[in-house]
């Protein structure tokens, strides 16, 4: 239903924010991440029929019931969905940054 809002929240506040991070955390890697999982669920909920091009937008919120399991929905597999593409951008850069550190103390005197 709105799962994807989540991811989108954090994507605004990270592509806000980009300049002031330090390039050591390619947060360009996490936005990347981030706004092409966003397109791709906000694809699927257009294509079936959950999000509509008139108020209110999301078919969720045309009633009370429907917004609670809406809610429930962003909480219980936003939320993960979001943390699962964190920890993969962290890993990528842990693992990045990790061979960077090896090949600069690689001198060249060596290979």
């Amino acid at each position: 239903m709105a799962c994807f809002l989540v991811a989108a929240v954090v994507g605004i506040f990270t592509t806000v924010f980009a300049k002031k991070i330090p390039e050591k955390y390619h947060i360009e890697w996490l936005n990347v991440m981030i706004w092409g999982g966003v397109l791709a669920l906000l694809v699927e909920h257009v294509w079936h029929g959950e999000i509509v091009p008139w108020f209110p937008f999301l078919t969720a919120m045309e009633s009370p019931d429907d917004t609670a399991a809406m809610l429930t929905e962003m909480a219980q597999i936003g939320i993960p969905m979001l943390l699962a593409i964190v920890g993969a951008w962290a890993l990528m850069v842990y693992i990045y940054n990790r061979c960077v550190e090896a090949s600069s103390s690689v001198s060249p005197d060596t290979v």
